[in-house]
């Protein structure tokens, strides 16, 4: 791997005991299909672990938002997890963890900045998942999920009375997507007003979502003005769903019949 694995280790929390997993999660296809082409010994990639993390994300997401939210309805529930599991909220996740530093990536994928773009990142995360529980089981893997990609979605926890920052480095994207899942119309924005001189301006941006959501923002450009009027109805359309009464969650994994008693 280009970086240390022990460093990558001790930012997953996770010690593999079978490091060919974390070497296979963090190796995409195009060396893969690089080494094949020049006669080296076959190396396997990280798309089937892909497909088991995906698995294993919902699963985990899932279960942990049934049993902390127990009055919300289906609906409230399956917004919360589109949320969490959302391409935009997975790529922080990994730019987070500097997943790219430790990518496995051919010639042609390295030469075109495969180390940054976001569907190889989040590729990669959630192959990490897979590897997790492969090698450790399912209670690993919950710990990982549940730091890593469930702590930083909630954007206040009332029992500490914090603001957690999210992991969200998209909120146009993250925006548009909760929308969507909301059944909502898709976000519009507007340039409001421009003010000051032609070298030095800040714009102010405005975005709709429907007839009910709306927020605005100021910045110098606006690309960043959009992100953060984005954010404001982000982070509100999220917190109207958690200010339903909740109950705390039981600790992963489930108990058995036995401990139920």
């Amino acid at each position: 791997m280009r970086a240390e694995s022990a460093l990558l280790e001790l930012k997953l929390k996770h010690r593999f005991t079978n490091q060919e997993l974390l070497r296979r999660a963090l190796t995409h296809s195009s060396l893969a299909c690089e080494t094949r082409s020049g006669g080296a010994a076959a190396v396997s990639d990280n798309e089937q672990l892909e497909f088991l993390g995906d698995a294993v994300l919902g699963l985990v997401v899932s279960d942990v938002l049934f049993r902390r939210f127990p009055l919300y309805k289906e609906g409230e529930l399956s917004t919360l997890k589109a949320s969490m599991v959302s391409a935009a909220h997975l790529h922080g996740v990994a730019r987070r963890l500097e997943l790219g530093d430790y990518l496995e990536l051919g010639r042609g994928e390295e030469m075109s900045g495969g180390r940054t773009k976001k569907t190889l990142l989040v590729d990669a995360l959630e192959a990490i998942i897979a590897a997790i529980y492969l090698d450790g089981g399912l209670e690993p893997a919950c710990g990982f999920i549940v730091e890593h990609v469930m702590d930083g979605q909630m954007v206040f926890d009332r029992e500490a009375g914090t603001d957690i920052q999210p992991a969200v480095t998209n909120f146009k994207e993250a925006l548009r997507d909760l929308a969507k899942v909301r059944k909502l119309p898709e976000p519009r924005y507007s340039t409001i007003r421009e003010q000051g001189p032609e070298h030095s301006k800040t714009f102010t941006i405005e975005v709709r979502v429907g007839k009910e959501w709306c927020g605005q923002a100021d910045a110098r450009t606006k690309k960043i003005a959009a992100q953060r009027a984005a954010r404001g109805v982000y982070e509100r359309l999220v917190a109207e769903t958690l200010e339903a009464p909740v109950e705390q969650a039981s600790n992963w994994p489930p108990m058995n019949a036995d401990e139920h008693g």
